[in-house]
């Protein structure tokens, strides 16, 4: 075990090191000017784009989709498509459409840039005199007058890209509160000249930023690599360096053909995601570099690849690698551990998240997906980090700094220290890599001593220092202790956390907290059910059970087979949760567009309007599916779950699949499809496929001594 002062002389030793291994094993950093500048780029939903919105009044005309305006994908400046606005505005009648910014989760509206830019093409031509007005609404709902577009453009020629520039400063204020340009969150078009002409102007790659004209392209990018699955291909370069660099532009040539853009990527991410739908296809590629003026790079040298059929075996390696890049490639360089969500704020590391990604490292490992020295490296990198970041009583906060290793209060005020439930997921992970590479030799000693020393310092029995002493709390602050006061209780995701309170060789707990706290209500409350749903009873959970990360998050490492307590056998329980969850949506009693048997998998996720713990009620269920849900239920329900995922991924996989995986969260009722991956979505999909493939994890985790003792205090027995 490390010494006192080798701990202590681990913070500059580390700021001197890391450094250096950031630089050279990670990606560039993933570029937060993005959200700072890119209004628009994309739609992921392939017919309108959710974010919008449109009215007409009669006389005048507007074409919509659904209340939305639709996407062109034949012409472009980011491809693959952009925006069509097609009008007639006629007199005494009027139109508008307003476009929103999508405010990902932790996403900062805050855009420094003075000038608003717009990419504009008018397939037949448009005077400018026919060009519609354009109003901003901010943050805080204050809103400007309209501004006619004709006046900061000339007349467009047909089919012609032209960039238009409108300062911020020729806004005026049009509502109560003084209009704030920075914190710009829609754009509206509305009607202008009253000409009766149908007209067309498509609107692609909508950009914040100053009137600095870079006067060179960026570098070419080098190393390109493509590597085909069974219905994608992955492209993959070494990142360029150039703040110049506005995005990455994607080129594809099939057959010998010319090349054509099917996609850029945005700095910071060096990989690309091109799904074909075609398991039989061969196709090469170029990626080049340019700036937001479309100053572009000389292309780089081509890299061909084909896809292929694949067996289920090889389709859930396929899920397991692409869901651990996220932990691997997206991760925070300074600290190695895991983004709360990309895009999103690149500072801020999740410690719950992490610890998943740790497990994720470790299926990364078994597979080779990187060495095991790699990923031995990876996990110094963050146990170094964590011994120096910020604790209470041994405890880490929901979320740090990635930078500082400082805490950062995302979620309230009060919420700003020791957060034990996430404390649980992260020693989750380590606890089942401290088993897994402890006979790697040296450096797999110095992981195992340092997991050791983090696992004793985590001071579980204060967070029962309430006057009861019968149950743990989840928060405790330095300035609030324990203010919020959430009494850890009834079935939901905190099992672990009472299971390695008790473990604890240090700082352990009464086994009897299992009962009183964990499930502290009792029979016939809110812990315990025995109620029959589709012919399928439910022992524990509340109604019909809850979001599906119930049956994960405690059991990625947990193993529940033929493990029970005074009130069910928790595999049993878990298996018929995923079960309900799935004729729920078979049943589909809100009649969502979709749902069906290879369609379920209702949980926690940010869905079209924000969070929304979904399950299968219908007060919590709006259309929203997510790929985490049923596949990582796949230990539970292997037939099921891999139907689900051979649907989203060879039917759906256009939009649901990227290059971390299946993304988020979908929605087919809406045509909403996530735009951001979650730290705590993509590894219980790498870990549940791992568990039910050869149990390696949960061996893994329940091989540490502390479990087993813990175990047989509980009176949790093996049928």
């Amino acid at each position: 075990m490390l010494s006192k002062r080798a701990w202590k002389m681990l913070p500059s030793l580390m700021l001197l090191a890391l450094v250096g291994w950031a630089e050279a094993n990670l990606p560039a950093w993933a570029d937060q000017n993005y959200s700072q500048q890119v209004f628009f780029e994309n739609s992921l939903a392939p017919g309108s784009y959710f974010y919008s919105r449109g009215r007409a009044s009669a006389p005048s005309t507007l074409r919509l989709i659904n209340d939305r305006l639709p996407i062109e994908t034949t012409s472009f400046v980011s491809a693959p498509n952009a925006l069509k606005l097609q009008w007639e505005s006629v007199p005494n009648g009027g139109w508008s459409v307003e476009l929103r910014l999508y405010e990902w989760r932790n996403r900062t509206i805050y855009f420094p840039g003075n000038d608003l830019w717009i990419w504009v093409c008018a397939p037949d031509g448009l005077r400018a005199r026919g060009m519609p007005k354009l109003a901003l609404r901010d943050a805080g709902a204050n809103f400007t007058q309209p501004l006619d577009l004709g006046a900061f453009a000339s007349d467009l020629a047909p089919g012609k890209w032209t960039r238009i520039r409108i300062p911020l400063n020729a806004f005026r204020t049009a509502s109560l509160h003084e209009f704030e340009p920075h914190r710009l969150n829609t754009l509206v078009f509305v009607q202008g000249t009253a000409d009766s002409a149908p007209h067309t102007l498509l609107l692609d790659d909508i950009r914040i930023e100053d009137d600095l004209q870079p006067q060179h392209a960026p570098p070419m990018p080098l190393d390109v690599q493509a590597k085909g699955y069974e219905r994608h291909i992955d492209i993959t370069w070494k990142p360029v360096k150039d703040t110049n660099l506005g995005q990455y532009v994607i080129y594809r040539s099939i057959r010998g053909g010319a090349f054509q853009p099917v996609g850029v990527q945005r700095p910071g991410v060096n990989r690309f995601c091109d799904y074909t739908g075609n398991p039989h296809m061969t196709a090469s590629y170029r990626v080049t570099a340019r700036t937001s003026t479309l100053l572009e790079s000389s292309p780089s040298a081509i890299a061909t690849a084909s896809t292929k059929s694949m067996t289920d075996d090889e389709l859930l390696t396929m899920v397991q690698e692409a869901s651990f890049r996220y932990y691997w490639e997206a991760a925070e360089p300074y600290s190695g551990m895991t983004r709360e969500s990309t895009p999103g704020n690149d500072d801020v590391i999740a410690l719950g998240a992490s610890g998943f990604g740790i497990m994720a490292i470790v299926v990364g490992a078994e597979h080779g997906f990187v060495t095991r020295q790699q990923a031995i490296d990876r996990l110094l990198q963050i146990t170094g980090f964590l011994n120096t970041a910020d604790r209470y009583h041994g405890a880490w906060p929901h979320f740090l700094s990635g930078r500082t290793g400082h805490r950062l209060p995302v979620f309230d005020m009060y919420d700003n220290g020791a957060d034990l439930v996430e404390t649980s997921f992260l020693m989750e992970g380590l606890l089942a890599a401290r088993q897994y590479f402890k006979g790697d030799g040296a450096s797999g000693h110095e992981l195992h001593d340092r997991i050791t020393a983090l696992w004793e310092g985590v001071d579980w029995n204060w967070f029962r220092a309430m006057p009861a002493h019968d149950a743990l709390y989840w928060h405790w602050s330095p300035e609030y202790s324990f203010h919020i006061a959430n009494r850890l209780t009834g079935w939901n995701e905190v099992m672990i956390t009472y299971l390695e309170a008790i473990a604890s060789p240090t700082h352990g707990i009464p086994a009897n907290d299992y009962y009183s706290g964990w499930a502290g209500e009792g029979i016939g409350n809110r812990y315990t059910n025995g109620v029959t749903f589709y012919g399928i009873k439910l022992d524990v959970g509340g109604g019909t059970g809850g979001p599906l990360f119930f049956t994960d998050y405690s059991f990625m490492g947990f193993d529940p087979h033929g493990l029970r307590d005074r009130f069910t056998d928790y595999f049993d329980n878990n298996r018929n949760q995923a079960l309900i969850n799935r004729e729920y949506c078979i049943h589909n009693p809100n009649r969502w567009k979709g749902y069906g048997s290879d369609t379920w998998g209702l949980t926690a996720v940010d869905g079209p309007d924000g969070y929304v713990p979904y399950e299968p009620t219908q007060q919590l269920d709006d259309g929203t599916i997510a790929p985490t849900g049923a596949i990582s239920a796949i230990a539970y329900t292997p037939e099921p779950s891999m139907a689900a995922l051979r649907h989203f991924y060879r039917d759906l996989g256009a939009q649901v699949w990227s290059i971390y995986g299946f993304r988020d969260a979908f929605n087919v009722q809406q045509d909403w499809y996530s735009g951001i991956t979650m730290g705590l979505n993509q590894a219980p999909m790498a870990v549940m496929i791992e568990n039910y493939r050869s149990g390696l994890i949960w061996r893994n985790f329940m091989a540490n001594p502390e479990i087993m003792s813990m175990l047989q205090e509980i009176t949790v027995r093996r049928r």
